[in-house]
C-alpha cells in the first residue's frame, strides 16, 4: 500500500512527541484502502491531487480530524489540506472522510515544517491551527509551534490577504502568539485594538474545546491577514 514517504532534510526542534497510543484495526485498514484517495508525500505539491483548482486550506494538527470534516462539508468551495503526525488520527478522518464521500480534503501523516517547506510560494488563501501542543513547562516552550521563524516561513506560503486562524485554551500561550505575530510585519491583526477574537463561524466547539471549558480552560482565538 502507499505510504508516506520520510523526508530527510536539515532537523528542527519538533513542536511534537509521537506518543503511543491505541491504533485500532479500523485505523489501520485506513491506510490500506484509503491512503491512495487521500494521501500526499510530504514532498509534493498538493494542488495536482484535486480535481480543480480552489482556494487551499491548510489545518495543522488535525487531531481526529473532527474539525476538518465539518469545514470540508460546510465549505465546499475549498480545497483543505490537512496535516496531522499521528497515525491513529489520520486513519480516523480517512474513514470518516471516505464513509461521507468526501473529495475536497488530502493529508499529510507528517511534520507541518518539513510539509510548508515543500508548498509552493503564495499557495495557502488560509491556514488554522488550533489548539497545537502548549508545551507547558517553561524548559519545553522551544518546542513551541507558534514561534518567529514559523510565522515567517508560513507567510511565505500565504497570498496576499490570507487569512492565519490560531486557537488555544492556554493564556499563557495566547499571550505568546499575541507576541510572535504582533512582531512580525508580515502580518496584520483583523481584531479592534489588536488583540482576540470571539470564536469565528468556521470553527466548531470541539469535543477536545468541550472538556476544556468543563475544567474550568479560557479559550482565546486570533485571525491574522497576510499583509
Amino acid at each position: 500500500m502507499p505510504e508516506p514517504t520520510t523526508l530527510h532534510a536539515t532537523r528542527h526542534i519538533r513542536s511534537f512527541v509521537l506518543r503511543q497510543g491505541r491504533f485500532t484495526p479500523a485505523q489501520q485498514r485506513a491506510f490500506a484502502q484509503h491512503w491512495s484517495r487521500y494521501g500526499l508525500d510530504p514532498l509534493s505539491d498538493p494542488a495536482p491531487a484535486f480535481a480543480r483548482a480552489a482556494p487551499l486550506v491548510l489545518e495543522i494538527g488535525f487531531g481526529n480530524g473532527e474539525q476538518l470534516l465539518w469545514s470540508a462539508q460546510r465549505e465546499p468551495d475549498k480545497n483543505f489540506i490537512g496535516v496531522e503526525v499521528h497515525r491513529p488520527g489520520v486513519g480516523r478522518l480517512m474513514n470518516a472522510l471516505a464513509t461521507h464521500d468526501v473529495d475536497n480534503v488530502r493529508l499529510y501523516n507528517h511534520d507541518a515544517i518539513d510539509v510548508i517547506q515543500h508548498l509552493a510560494a503564495a499557495s495557502l488563501a488560509e491556514a488554522r491551527i488550533y489548539f497545537p501542543d502548549p508545551w507547558p513547562k517553561q524548559r519545553q516552550q522551544k518546542r513551541r509551534l507558534i514561534q518567529p521563524p514559523f510565522v515567517e516561513l508560513l507567510a511565505t506560503r500565504m497570498m496576499p490577504g490570507g487569512r492565519l486562524h490560531l486557537a488555544t485554551d492556554w493564556a499563557d500561550y495566547a499571550a505568546q502568539m499575541l507576541t510572535v505575530l504582533e512582531a512580525s510585519t508580515s502580518w496584520r491583526n483583523s481584531a479592534p485594538l489588536e488583540r482576540f477574537v470571539p470564536r469565528p463561524a468556521w470553527r466548531i466547539e470541539t469535543h477536545f474545546e468541550k472538556r476544556g471549558r468543563r475544567l474550568g480552560h479560557g479559550v482565546w482565538d486570533l485571525v491574522y491577514e497576510r499583509c
